[in-house]
């Protein structure tokens, strides 16, 4: 058996850029990032993606994938960030350089955050143009970060052509997943499916296509069933496969190959 976190962070272990750097102490342990791989991999995760969310942590991710098998980097800028980089060309042309390093082979996270608003939505809307511009620049697929801003962002996304990607953690209405899963986009699952209460959430993650369905974790946060009140970490991918393939009929070993695959040919991998 073989699975794919497609949304973690385990990069920012390294440093403290952000404040994921912080929530994975918040338990007081200090993680290893090469033990918190291998942990992974003794469950039969075998692959990850670490995804950015400002152009240090880019920068980071970028690094940290350079030395190590099968873990590679998504480069983008979160909206909560999007206000930082209004205006500062620099700073979105180090981005932009980051694309031809080794391992990148994704722009995100990238999207529209209404919830929190911590970015004014004209910003976000902003950089999540150029991102979207610079992934189709260069063939790349695009991990969407969209809470509570479909409204904005199916006009822009449909702006453009040929737009390839994931929408990370999805949490909405089945209109909206019938919409991405019309568009060829993969809708990643998470621990978020394991604790659903909501019949018409729980309705949605039952009706995805197994052909668009990926599994991430989102680590450190979003700890799945029955690993809850714990930090997340990529291992645990597999419980989300575990109650996917219950869910569905199938054997983890189905499950895990299906979403798999889905991954790879998504990160061309």
């Amino acid at each position: 058996m073989e699975l794919f976190d497609t949304h973690c962070h385990i990069h920012e272990l390294v440093e403290k850029l952000t404040p994921v750097y912080d929530v994975w102490r918040k338990d007081g342990v200090v993680r290893n990032p090469d033990e918190v791989i291998q942990r992974a991999h003794d469950a039969g995760v075998s692959r990850m993606v670490c995804i950015a969310t400002s152009v240090e942590d880019s920068q980071l991710a970028v690094e940290f994938v350079e030395h190590r098998d099968n873990v590679w980097a998504a480069i983008g800028i979160h909206p909560h960030e999007a206000q930082r980089y209004i205006g500062q060309d620099d700073l979105l042309d180090t981005l932009a350089g980051l694309v031809a390093r080794p391992g990148v082979v994704a722009v995100g996270e990238c999207g529209l955050d209404y919830f929190y608003n911590h970015s004014p939505r004209e910003a976000q809307i902003e950089i999540l143009r150029f991102q979207i511009e610079l992934a189709l620049l260069h063939d790349l697929p695009l991990s969407f970060h969209v809470r509570e801003a479909y409204d904005d962002f199916w006009p822009i996304f449909e702006e453009y052509k040929g737009i390839r990607g994931v929408l990370h953690s999805f949490t909405d209405n089945k209109a909206n997943m019938d919409r991405a899963i019309g568009h060829g986009l993969y809708i990643g699952m998470n621990g978020i499916a394991t604790f659903a209460k909501d019949e018409a959430q729980i309705a949605m993650y039952q009706a995805i296509p197994l052909q668009n369905l990926v599994l991430e974790t989102d680590a450190p946060f979003l700890t799945p069933t029955p690993f809850r009140g714990t930090i997340c970490e990529p291992y645990h991918t597999a419980a989300v496969a575990e109650f996917g393939a219950k869910s569905r009929g199938l054997t983890l070993d189905e499950f895990a190959a299906i979403t798999t695959a889905n991954a790879r040919k998504l990160f061309g991998v």
